[in-house]
C-alpha cells in the first residue's frame, strides 16, 4: 500500500510546481499598510490593482470607526455557537431583513463566507435526481458545490444562449425520463475574470419554455451594477425572476461574509438545512454591525459607485486608446489580454512592480491556455487620475518590451530574492 502523501510529494500541482521560485513574490505576496490604491510591497509604494475594494470602503474613516467601536463593545467572540443553537441576535436578523429588502426579495440568510456558503446552498437545494445546468465560466466555488451534488450536470458554453437551450433540452428530457427531480440553472451576474455580465435576462426569458429555477452568484455585481447598486438583476431589469440571489461581502462591502436571498418559504428551508451554517459558529457581531454600516453607505452614498465607474471607464478607455485588448467587459473588472508564456509573464510582472511601481494580478497557464497572459485590473472609487495615468504609461512601455522579446527567459526569475525590502 502506498503512503497517501507520496503523490503529494511527487506532484506539486500545476501552480505548486513553481512554488520554490514564486512564493513570496508572484504567489503569496505581502501587501502592507492601510488598504487603498497605494500600499507597500517589500518596503516600496506601489499602485495596487488587485483588491476588490470597489467602493473604497475598506479603509473609509466611517467604516474604521464603526468597526473599532463594535469590536470594543462586543469583542470578536460574541455571539458564541451556531445561529440555530445559541448564536442568533437581533442584529443578525436586522441585516438579513435589510439585505432582502435591498434586493427586492422576501427573505435573506447570512452566510459566514461566500465560497463555503454557495457550496452549501447548492448542497441544500439539490437532490440526487435534480439536474444542474451551468455556465462554463462559473467560479470555482460553484464547481466545488456541484462536486457534492449527486445528480447530473450539463454545462453550456459561456454566455451562449443557443447552447444553453440545447443543454436545457437535454436536462428536460432526462427529468421527464426519470419522472422525478427538477432543474437548477446557475450563472454568475458578473464573471470575475473577463468582466462580462451573465445573460441573466435572456436566461429568464426561457422560463416560459422550460421549468427551472435560477441561482445567480453576483459577487462582483452587488454594489457596482444597477441604479441603486442592487446588482445584475436591477441592471438587467429581471431581479424578480432570479429565484436565488447570492452575493458576498468581500468585494463592494470590503468585509467578510455573504448572503442568499429569495422567497421566504425557500429561505426557511435553506435556513434549517444548510450544513455550513447549522454546524458553524455564527458570524461575529463586529462584522454584522460593520456590514450594517457598509450597507447604509452603499445605499446612501451613490457618489461612491459613480466614482468607481468614472475611474473604471477612464482606465478602460485609456487602455483601448493605447491598443490593448480588454475583451468584452461591461463592468469595472478590467482584463488586459496579452500573449506570452509563464516565464515571460513573471518577468513582466517583476518589471512592473520594481521599475514602474504597479502591482497587478496576473493569470497564466494552467488557469488559461498556454501562451496567453491576462492581467486583471480592479479599479476602485479611491484610485486617482494619477494612478490611472501612471499605470497606462507602465503598461504601454512594458507591452513594447514584451513584444520585442525583452522578457524572454528560460524560467521564472528569482533575482527578486537578491533584493531585500530595505533595498527597494
Amino acid at each position: 500500500m502506498a503512503d497517501i502523501f507520496a503523490r503529494l510529494l511527487q506532484d506539486s500541482g500545476p501552480i505548486g510546481q513553481h512554488r520554490d521560485r514564486a512564493h513570496g513574490y508572484f504567489a503569496f505576496p505581502k501587501l502592507e499598510g492601510p488598504l487603498g490604491s497605494r500600499m507597500k510591497f517589500r518596503g516600496k509604494e506601489v499602485i495596487v490593482w488587485s483588491l476588490n475594494n470597489y467602493l473604497g470602503l475598506a479603509n473609509h474613516p466611517e467604516i474604521r470607526k464603526v468597526d473599532t467601536e463594535a469590536t470594543a463593545a462586543y469583542g470578536l467572540a460574541y455571539p458564541m455557537g451556531a445561529r440555530m443553537m445559541s448564536g442568533n441576535t437581533e442584529k443578525h436578523e436586522e441585516l438579513e431583513r435589510r439585505l432582502a429588502a435591498f434586493e427586492g426579495k422576501e427573505d435573506a440568510i447570512l452566510l459566514n463566507y461566500g465560497y463555503q456558503g454557495i457550496m452549501s446552498v447548492i448542497d441544500a437545494v439539490c437532490g440526487r435526481h435534480d439536474v444542474i445546468v451551468y455556465d462554463a465560466e462559473c467560479h470555482a466555488c460553484i464547481m466545488d458545490g456541484m462536486r457534492m451534488q449527486l445528480g447530473h450536470k450539463f454545462v453550456f458554453k459561456h454566455n451562449d444562449i443557443k447552447d444553453f437551450e440545447k443543454q436545457m433540452d437535454r436536462a428536460t428530457t432526462l427529468i421527464n425520463k426519470q419522472k422525478q427531480g427538477g432543474i437548477l440553472v446557475i450563472s454568475e451576474g458578473v464573471f470575475g475574470m473577463a468582466g462580462d455580465q451573465g445573460k441573466i435576462k435572456e436566461i429568464v426569458s426561457y422560463k416560459g419554455k422550460y421549468d427551472f429555477r435560477l441561482l445567480v452568484d453576483d459577487a462582483h455585481g452587488f454594489g457596482t451594477l444597477g441604479e441603486k447598486g442592487a446588482g445584475v438583476g436591477e441592471a438587467q431589469d429581471c431581479q424578480d425572476q432570479i429565484d436565488l440571489y447570492f452575493s458576498t461581502f468581500a468585494k463592494s462591502m470590503a468585509s467578510i461574509g455573504a448572503f442568499i436571498a429569495g422567497d421566504k418559504a425557500i429561505m426557511d428551508y435553506i435556513r434549517y438545512n444548510i450544513r455550513s451554517q447549522i454546524f458553524a459558529k455564527s458570524l461575529p457581531m463586529p462584522l454584522v454591525v460593520g456590514n450594517l454600516k457598509r450597507l447604509d453607505m452603499l445605499q446612501t452614498m451613490p457618489e461612491l459607485k459613480e466614482k468607481l465607474w468614472s475611474n473604471a471607464l477612464k482606465l478602460q478607455n485609456g487602455l483601448k486608446e493605447k491598443g490593448f485588448d480588454i475583451g468584452e467587459t461591461n463592468t469595472p473588472v478590467t482584463p488586459v489580454y496579452m500573449k506570452g508564456g509563464v516565464e515571460e509573464a513573471t518577468a513582466m510582472v517583476m518589471d512592473l512592480r520594481e521599475n514602474y511601481s504597479v502591482f497587478a494580478s496576473i493569470v497564466v497557464y494552467p488557469v488559461i491556455p498556454k501562451g496567453h497572459i491576462i492581467y486583471r485590473l480592479i479599479p476602485s472609487a479611491v484610485h486617482t487620475d494619477e494612478d490611472i495615468e501612471q499605470t497606462l504609461l507602465a503598461f504601454s512601455e512594458t507591452k513594447k518590451k514584451l513584444d520585442a522579446g525583452a522578457y524572454k527567459v528560460a524560467e521564472i526569475p528569482d533575482d527578486w530574492r537578491q533584493t531585500t525590502a530595505s533595498d527597494v
